[in-house]
C-alpha cells in the first residue's frame, strides 16, 4: 500500500489568533475575526496546506457553556470562511482543566490541554501531515510549548493583522 502524500499543516490557536479573545467566546454574536485571519486561512488552503485549529476550551469544564456550543461556533466559522473561499480542515478542542468544577472535565494534567501537545499529536495521527514543514501560530507561551513538544515550529502572534504578521515573518504562502 503506498504511503499517503503528506502536506504541511498550519496549526492555529483560536482565541487571540483567529478571533478576538474576549473571554470564553462561545456564541457567534460575541465572535469577532482578527484582521487578516480569513485571508490567512484561504491563502494556506490555496497553497495546499492543511489548516487545523487547536484550542483550549476550559469554559466547557468550568460549566460556562457546553461542547455543543463549541461545535456550533466552529460550524459558523466554517460557513463564514466559505464565503471568503477558505475552510478549516479540522478543529480540536480541549475542554478539560485541572480546576474544572464539573468532574467529567477535571483532570490533573489534561493531555490535550496546551501546553501539552495532545491535540497536535492527535492531528498528526489523523492527517497525512509533514511535521517538519508545519507551523503553529499561537498567542501564548503555552501554545509554543505545545508546538515544541510536538516537534513542530511555533511562532508567537501578539496581535494586529494575522496575514501581515505572517508575511513580515516570511511565513505567508506564495
Amino acid at each position: 500500500m503506498p504511503t499517503p502524500v503528506t502536506r504541511p499543516a498550519l496549526f492555529l490557536d483560536r482565541d487571540g489568533v483567529l478571533n478576538e479573545d474576549r473571554g470564553y467566546v462561545h456564541r457567534w454574536e460575541d465572535f469577532r475575526w482578527i484582521p487578516g485571519a480569513r485571508k490567512t486561512v484561504a491563502a494556506f488552503n490555496t497553497a495546499g496546506w492543511l489548516v487545523i485549529v487547536v484550542t483550549n476550551q476550559s469554559g466547557v469544564g468550568r460549566g460556562y457553556y457546553a461542547e455543543d456550543d463549541v461545535h456550533a461556533l466552529h460550524a459558523r466559522m466554517q460557513t463564514d470562511l466559505a464565503s471568503e473561499g477558505g475552510h478549516i480542515d479540522a478543529f480540536y478542542h480541549a475542554p478539560h482543566h485541572p480546576d474544572a468544577p464539573l468532574a467529567a472535565y477535571r483532570h490533573p494534567d489534561p493531555p490535550l490541554r496546551k501546553p501539552n501537545p495532545g491535540m497536535i499529536l492527535q492531528a498528526l495521527q489523523d492527517w497525512p501531515i509533514d511535521r517538519e514543514a508545519s507551523l503553529l501560530v499561537g498567542d501564548k507561551p503555552s501554545d509554543l510549548e505545545a508546538a515544541l513538544r510536538a516537534g513542530i515550529r511555533g511562532v508567537l502572534f501578539e496581535g494586529g493583522n494575522l496575514a501581515d504578521f505572517l508575511a513580515k515573518e516570511d511565513l505567508f504562502p506564495a
